[in-house]
């Protein structure tokens, strides 16, 4: 039937949680790390999610990217394209969605389009325009402690409207339209278009919700969200007779080993997932200052973990506290900071991948591109769910690899060990 559905999505993990979502919604998925090179390239699925690594870059370069991974989807016939964020809105005031946003309408000549973040499953919700975590207005959580992307504002009318060129092309579809089901969404949706404003942010509550805001948008060329607006995609094409009944996930490789866990969030899901594993598994911390000044080198931390991977899996990490965290950055700066964690966790993901090791669990945006990058993984097939917006991955080149890669604000504190449970039951 040829491509359906072409996303792009702002970072790695938020990539694969697109992903996931369409295929359990039935509709089967790959994802590309980066935009293909080869422009005849077939997707030979339904959907294709090219992963993009711009949730922290300049505006500029951000818009190029994406614009180049929607130009590449639309010649492959991509019938409608969604532009995938974080739930939690992970951006600034300077930041890139709104105008990564506006140059795809630009692109794909759409009049209007939605603005949903929304993932109940992981306690995300959109109130009256407002962004929420748990019971706790965005700017409450602890994204007010973002390293990189602190938010300080959880109304996304005026937020959004403050990224696209326009205030005036913001529009809100409330909670109570919502709730009346998808024809009174998409009436909505009508009015708004003709009083000329591209884009509207929807409230959404529950997983019902999504799957109506989904169904309402049948005929939007581009969608903007976080992965629960898809939940209702996939019937639409069914629907249309574009998708068969059936498919989605595909069967993970049997490799064996022990699974390496890498944790560069310092998210406070994560850090609490840490805590859970380093009780009961050998684990290493990564000191960005001790790594500077030389009191850590990635040559011991490889050294140690083929060591302790003779006896099972294990936990290499560098999530800390915002105290720790804002004492590195005040030292070596902000970007330095960051920039020695990455490069110690892609490069010791590599090595670690050059002596053996085949099973990788990544919690961070950041850190899982940096680690997929430094693996020069070019293909990512879906496997089995985890946990809500997480599932099993796996590559074929350059060598066989299974990947978890994790949002830091995602899972259970528990996680990391279901991960395992779970590529143990499925493999």
């Amino acid at each position: 039937m040829g491509l359906l559905i072409g996303a792009i999505g702002d970072d790695f993990t938020g990539s694969t949680d697109l992903a996931l979502m369409l295929c359990k919604n039935g509709m089967p998925a790959v994802q590309y790390i980066g935009t293909p090179s080869d422009s005849t390239t077939a997707v030979g699925l339904p959907a294709a999610v090219v992963a993009l690594k711009t949730r922290t870059a300049p505006v500029a370069e951000a818009v190029a990217q994406s614009v180049a991974a929607c130009r590449w989807l639309l010649d492959q016939g991509a019938r409608q394209i969604f532009f995938k964020y974080c739930s939690t809105f992970d951006s600034t005031v300077a930041g890139n969605i709104g105008p990564v946003a506006e140059a795809l309408l630009d692109l794909t000549g759409a009049a209007k389009t939605i603005v949903c973040p929304a993932f109940p499953a992981n306690a995300r919700t959109v109130y009256q325009g407002h962004l929420f975590v748990g019971d706790r207005l965005l700017n409450d959580s602890s994204m007010q402690y973002h390293p990189l992307t602190p938010m300080n504002d959880a109304d996304l009318v005026r937020f959004m409207g403050r990224q696209v060129r326009s205030k005036e092309k913001m529009g809100l579809i409330s909670y109570r339209v919502v709730a009346q089901g998808p024809e009174a969404i998409r009436i909505e949706l009508d009015r708004f278009r003709h009083r000329g404003l591209r884009f509207v942010v929807v409230d959404a509550l529950t997983d019902r919700h999504l799957i109506d805001i989904g169904t309402a948008c049948t005929d939007l060329k581009l969608i903007t969200g976080g992965s629960g607006v898809a939940m209702g995609l996939p019937a639409n094409y069914r629907k249309a007779g574009l998708l068969k009944e059936g498919g989605g996930f595909e069967n993970m490789p049997q490799l064996e080993g022990a699974a390496v866990v890498i944790a560069g969030s310092c998210s406070t899901a994560t850090r609490e997932q840490v805590r859970a594993m380093a009780r009961t598994r050998p684990s290493f911390k990564i000191d960005p200052l001790e790594l500077a000044e030389g009191r850590q080198s990635k040559g011991a931390v490889v050294d140690w973990a083929r060591s302790a991977t003779a006896d099972g899996s294990i936990l290499i990490y560098s999530s800390d506290n915002p105290e720790a965290v804002a004492r590195a950055q005040s030292r070596l700066g902000r970007e330095k900071a960051g920039s020695i964690l990455e490069s110690a966790m892609s490069d010791i993901a590599r090595q670690l991948s050059a002596a053996g090791i085949r099973k990788f669990i990544v919690a961070g945006g950041e850190t899982s591109g940096a680690i997929v990058e430094a693996l020069a993984i070019k293909q990512l097939r879906i496997g089995p769910e985890i946990e809500p917006g997480v599932p099993w991955t796996f590559s074929e080149e350059p060598v066989k690899l299974c990947l978890a890669l994790k949002s830091g604000n995602f899972g259970s504190e528990n996680f990391f060990e279901k991960a395992l449970a779970v590529l143990d039951n499925k493999a």
